[in-house]
């Protein structure tokens, strides 16, 4: 089997190594902010199923035969989705915003092969944020400040990151980035790994 994962996420690729999943990483190239601006007020489990989807068929357009997988995170809080901050002083507008309220992480992965999508998973964590103080957020950045620059919610979870929260609700691994427990389930009913 040659599981392409569409995507540059560490993460994610992290992920695949600790469970033994052999693959390659090829990110998609696609404009992520035009595909959701498109979805208008979708709700943000579409969104995150239709970027992971979308990432898998652009992969999987150059890959024939391989098996493609695409996934996709993002974070919503009081309605609003956020994607990765642009800069420094977005990340710290975002976690003033963040500051004392739930946010929802919710992370899709998809399976494509010559176009078609085979399987599709969407799961949602919830993650209780502190009340954040300004020295916190400025101490916090200047310890995560770029590595966090690529991460919705401007947090890794294995890092400074679990400095945020009071309480997470969700799989772990929803929380990382991709829901792996449903993905290694579609992998061996698809035959790509051992029963």
């Amino acid at each position: 089997m040659t599981l392409v994962l569409a995507s540059k996420s560490g993460s994610r690729r992290a992920m695949l190594d600790a469970a033994g999943v052999a693959h390659e990483a090829q990110p998609a190239d696609l404009d992520e902010r035009a595909l959701e601006a498109s979805l208008g007020d979708a709700g943000p489990e579409t969104v995150a199923l239709a970027l992971a989807e979308a990432k898998a068929l652009a992969v999987s357009a150059r890959r024939p035969g391989d098996l493609v997988l695409g996934s996709d995170s993002l974070v919503a809080v009081e309605g609003r989705r956020f994607d990765k901050p642009a800069s420094r002083e977005d990340a710290a507008a975002h976690l003033r915003f963040f500051s004392g309220k739930p946010m929802h992480l919710h992370s899709a992965a998809a399976l494509v092969r010559d176009g078609e999508v085979l399987w599709r998973h969407g799961a949602v964590a919830t993650l209780q944020v502190h009340d954040l103080s300004e020295a916190f957020i400025t101490d916090y950045l200047d310890h995560e400040w770029p590595a966090v620059a690529g991460c919705v919610g401007v947090f890794r979870i294995e890092a400074r990151g679990v400095q945020l929260f009071r309480a997470i609700e969700g799989d772990h691994f929803t929380v990382l980035g991709m829901p792996l427990l449903p993905l290694l389930g579609a992998l061996r009913d698809l035959g790509e790994l051992p029963r």
